[in-house]
């Protein structure tokens, strides 16, 4: 009867699952001090188990002070004074905090992936180097020899900052010393080390509309008043933050999602209005290796004259997404404070595989790979984009930007309601697609999608774009039919 109310969980070996359903009747009073347990043979029996995986579970209770034993009386429930009314807590619980109850209000899956198993997945954020896994391990074994088994730096490995400050000054235009960086755990991290250190609940946060959609949980979840500020095809629309008096303004001077690229003019104005309102910048520098440009873009920091800019890179997308490595070049004003949240946060990155990127970055094979990596996207993009016209035609308006890894494609004649039924003929098809108005607070007036093409090949990219046509025409078909 007991086991028909406490049923085995699933969770590790059945000796231990066993034992905690055991545990739990004991703990709850359903076993009385001194009262014989089954004898294992009769209760293997009885659970269809094997005698030794119940004997191990007695064993488990023995060991803890639940049950005594001994081969005359058998097992049984060791003397224990239960405070009345003892019982389990229920499985859910109240949000014990402010920061909790943000949390559980957090939607689960706001870019509505599909299944990961589709042949042709066109995801915008896939791990699309993936031959460098071998050459990384070998590396790893060499740096953990360097970096050693005591603790890390907390502000990070000072040979890999000095490597990250020499690839800075060259390749983004950002000019600081070693000490000014922070390696973090990507950027997600960085976001809230950086909201730690700036604001309070209530202050105001202004974020681009599209947005990164992380970026906007991390700081409700900190409880930041969140407004959005439009974007246009020069970046972030900076006439219209003026108003709004914000502690902290994310932008991504590459536009994640849509690609554009935030102009000279409208860096200028940003850089400006912090100077004057007291507000941080946090730039999120995502993405803009992989523009096709003759030169990649210049950071937001490599303008900022007053210190406001909290800049922000990630390894996930130049590297891979497992490495979880990034890191903050941090204004002098704050430096100190966002070193500290991070040596709270975790006592700093690991050393060992901080050494490895450092040696990869000092014999410039990072810079390599990434020139490499370059040309290949760009000419799977070319492919892409001649397929989608061929395939699909005037049923889609490709978004004309120089975004290395992903396109936006909106879908001309379509409403929303056709859009959940768009990505079922594509799963049907091992296809997957995914929406573009997840990352908008404010849905754009029609449908489109975000289609990543750096996790496939120029054949693949064919076939998919192929395969995206034959669902559009079945949904004309469908269409008709009614």
């Amino acid at each position: 009867m007991l086991l028909s109310k406490f049923r085995l969980d699933g969770r590790g070996a059945l000796y231990e699952q066993l034992a905690r359903v055991l545990k739990r009747a004991i703990v709850e009073g359903h076993f009385r001090p001194g009262e014989r347990l089954p004898a294992t043979r009769a209760l293997a029996q009885q659970l269809g188990l094997s005698r030794n995986t119940v004997l191990t579970a007695y064993e488990i209770l023995r060991a803890e002070q639940l049950t005594v034993s001994s081969e005359r009386s058998g097992t049984k429930v060791a003397d224990i004074d239960l405070p009345p009314g003892f019982t389990s807590p229920p499985a859910q619980v109240p949000p014990q905090s402010r920061y909790a109850a943000r949390l559980r209000k957090l939607p689960v899956s706001p870019a509505g992936r599909v299944r990961e198993e589709v042949r042709y997945n066109l995801q915008a954020d896939p791990s699309f180097l993936r031959d460098m896994m071998r050459s990384w391990s070998r590396k790893l074994a060499a740096a953990a020899r360097v970096a050693g088994a005591h603790y890390p730096d907390p502000q990070g490995f000072q040979p890999l900052r000095i490597a990250i400050a020499d690839y800075l000054a060259r390749r983004r235009g950002v000019v600081c010393a070693e000490s000014d960086i922070l390696i973090v755990g990507g950027a997600q991290q960085a976001i809230t080390v950086a909201a730690r250190a700036v604001l309070d609940e209530g202050d105001t946060v202004v974020i681009e509309d599209p947005h990164y959609h992380l970026l906007m949980e991390a700081l409700t979840a900190h409880g930041a008043r969140i407004v959005s500020v439009r974007t246009d095809e020069n970046g972030m629309v900076t006439s219209e933050l003026a108003r709004h008096k914000a502690r902290l303004i994310c932008v991504s001077p590459s536009q994640f999602p849509s690609g554009a690229i935030m102009s000279l003019e409208r860096r200028v104005e940003l850089l400006d209005i912090a100077s004057r309102q007291g507000s941080w910048i946090l730039e999120d520098d995502y993405n803009s290796e992989f523009h096709f440009r003759e030169r990649p873009v210049s950071a937001l920091r490599s303008l900022d004259f007053s210190g406001r800019v909290i800049y922000v890179g990630t390894f996930s997308k130049t590297l891979f997404p497992s490495l979880r490595l990034g890191f903050i070049v941090c204004p002098p004003g704050i430096r100190d404070d966002l070193c500290k949240v991070k040596r709270l946060d975790d006592l700093g990155s690991p050393a060992v595989e901080q050494a490895a990127l450092a040696a990869f970055m000092r014999s410039r094979h990072f810079e390599k790979s990434l020139r490499r990596t370059v040309v290949a996207l760009q000419h799977c993009r070319t492919v892409f984009v001649e397929a989608l016209r061929r395939h699909c035609g005037a049923r889609i308006a490709i978004q004309e930007t120089h975004a290395g890894t992903h396109l936006v494609v909106w879908l001309q004649g379509l409403e929303y309601s056709q859009l959940t039924r768009l990505r079922e003929l594509g799963v049907a098809r091992s296809l997957g697609i995914y929406p573009m108005h997840p990352y908008y607070r404010k849905p754009p007036d029609r449908p489109g999608l975000l289609l990543g093409y750096a996790g496939l090949s120029a054949e693949s990219l064919e076939r998919a774009a192929e395969l995206l046509g034959q669902c559009l025409d079945d949904l004309e078909g469908e269409r008709r039919g009614r």
